[in-house]
């Protein structure tokens, strides 16, 4: 198992409301969990989990399953916001991912979580204002709105985080700044599933 984290911002113990997000793979989970007090956003953590040691599926499920357990009762979130499924054309693979989600969606409701899906472009328009936009520009768009700095390496965990930003902005969309319409340059349409799993590779196991 590995992951990464930030610590908690020490000027601000204590949050109004707390959300987790999580971008679900069957090579890596990323997670991101952000903290609302008032109108401020603020980072509490980061990271990411790799999957890819276990060769058995089923392991991979229970090892999602207790990181996401874990992370809701150590960080005590209020709302799940996760990607939703992506259906196309390659069954096996789009199956396991929708597992992977599952099993997260599963750990959030045994701790009684609410849960709030996106889609992975409703996602990527909400944090950058276009819904064609690359990891590296989501990744990069949220360090600039959050104040952090991230490898580049671990951009599923900026998906993760991607995915609570987004809940937040879903439920503030009033409060929307100049910051979260700013342009950036349009990638190609994918058009199948197998365009989604050529630009998302960390994600699935074919």
């Amino acid at each position: 198992m590995s992951q990464i984290n930030l610590e908690i911002l020490p000027e601000i113990k204590e949050f109004d409301r707390i959300i987790l997000g999580i971008d679900p793979g069957t090579l890596v989970m990323g997670y991101g969990i952000i903290g609302i007090t008032k109108k401020q956003v603020s980072l509490i953590t980061l990271g990411v989990l790799h999957l890819e040691k276990y060769d058995d599926y089923a392991m991979k499920l229970k090892k999602i399953f207790e990181r996401t357990v874990g992370l809701i009762d150590e960080f005590k979130p209020d709302e799940l916001a996760i990607e939703a499924p992506f259906y196309g054309k390659n069954v096996q693979s789009m199956l396991k991912l929708g597992r992977a989600q599952g099993v997260a969606i599963a750990g959030a409701m045994s701790r009684e979580l609410a849960v709030n899906e996106y889609a992975p472009k409703k996602i990527k328009q909400s944090i950058t204002g276009n819904g064609n936009a690359t990891k590296e520009q989501v990744s990069g768009m949220l360090q600039h709105i959050l104040k952090f700095q991230h490898d580049s390496k671990f951009l599923d965990a900026t998906d993760g985080l991607a995915a609570a930003y987004c809940h937040y902005m879903q439920k503030n969309l009033g409060i929307a700044t100049a910051k979260t319409k700013a342009k950036i340059p349009a990638k190609k349409k994918a058009t199948s599933w197998d365009s989604f799993v050529s630009n998302n590779p960390s994600k699935i196991k074919k």
